[in-house]
């Protein structure tokens, strides 16, 4: 069956002459306006001058320092490093409050005393030892 050139432009069938779109490849065709609507691929795929992060996402979220810092504290890299820093920190606290610890005298000498304990004892020795060169 043969169709006429009036008919065969009103047909899907592939064998149509007619250059619509939508004949072509149904309602599933994306049509393309204009060749600018190729550039954000071809800066995609690096060929921009700069090769940016910008050039691949067009509209960058703008982050305030607080979001940057807060993003950034929560990779398992910052925690690790930080958690390392803060063990460290602590080791050097305990060790000032052993050595502190061996220059007061207490009662038993071997007794444990707890971090506010060895304050208050320190500061009352310190008071005892300036009662002891004034007089």
């Amino acid at each position: 069956m043969m169709l006429s050139p009036d008919q065969a432009a009103d047909s899907d069938h592939p064998s149509s002459t007619h250059s619509d779109p939508e004949s072509l490849g149904g309602a599933d065709v994306k049509v393309l306006g204009s060749v600018s609507d190729l550039e954000p691929v071809e800066e995609a795929d690096g060929d921009s001058k700069g090769g940016s992060r910008a050039a691949l996402y067009p509209h960058p979220q703008q982050l305030s320092r607080e979001e940057k810092r807060r993003r950034r504290r929560a990779t398992a890299k910052y925690r690790s490093a930080h958690a390392t820093r803060e063990r460290i920190r602590v080791e050097a606290f305990n060790l000032a409050f052993a050595e502190l610890r061996k220059l007061l005298p207490t009662l038993p000498p071997d007794k444990k005393l707890s971090k506010i304990e060895i304050l208050r004892l320190a500061i009352c020795y310190i008071s005892y030892l300036n009662h002891v060169l004034d007089v």
